[in-house]
């Protein structure tokens, strides 16, 4: 079992020892506030037409992003009806959790190290998916690529969302963050 007062996320160790450094260097800020760093990385699934038509695969989304985050996710549920889709208000559609702090890294490590190596044909993540604001969007078609998942209990391979929220003020300079964590850029 981990001692949790003396345990450090390795992403954040190394952040706080050597990537801090080089981004002070990299870009000349004057003050150590200026330093982008990460502020929080929200995943989501959304079960769509599965979900309209049976409720029950929500709660798996649920089950499977909670093992994945580390942390408990929240259902999401439809805001209005539409009934071309076959959707009621209150009807739940998806899944999402918000992950700070250490599990944040915790993630972030195991996204880079483990599962990204596990997708099929992987080239490296696009490097234009951010939104001017230094924040960083990507989607993963599979979410069996995470060792949490156990492929034989897995009833519906769920697409899922991921958004890295940086600190940063323009793109260049979150981009240059989430390369010093090796973030596997194609561009």
């Amino acid at each position: 079992m981990l001692d949790t007062a003396t345990y450090t996320p390795r992403l954040k160790a190394e952040y706080k020892d050597t990537i801090r450094a080089a981004m002070k260097e990299e870009f000349g800020y004057k003050n150590d506030m200026q330093i982008p760093r990460l502020d929080k990385i929200v995943l989501n699934i959304g079960c769509g037409a599965e979900a309209v038509r049976d409720s029950k695969k929500a709660k798996s989304a649920q089950e499977d992003l909670s093992a994945i985050a580390g942390q408990k996710a929240v259902v999401t549920t439809a805001k209005k009806s539409i009934a071309g889709f076959r959707v009621r208000e209150e009807m739940p559609l998806g899944t999402k959790v918000t992950l700070r702090g250490d599990r944040m890294y915790e993630f972030l490590d195991r996204l880079i190290t483990i599962a990204m190596p596990r997708i099929r044909d992987f080239r490296g993540v696009s490097g234009k998916s951010f939104d001017g604001r230094g924040n960083y969007a990507m989607g993963m078609k599979e979410h069996i690529v995470f060792p949490e998942i156990e492929y034989d209990k897995v009833d519906e391979v769920w697409g899922m969302d991921i958004i890295i929220t940086t600190t940063s003020a323009t793109d260049a300079e979150a981009k240059a963050l989430l390369k010093h964590f090796n973030m596997p850029f194609n561009s």
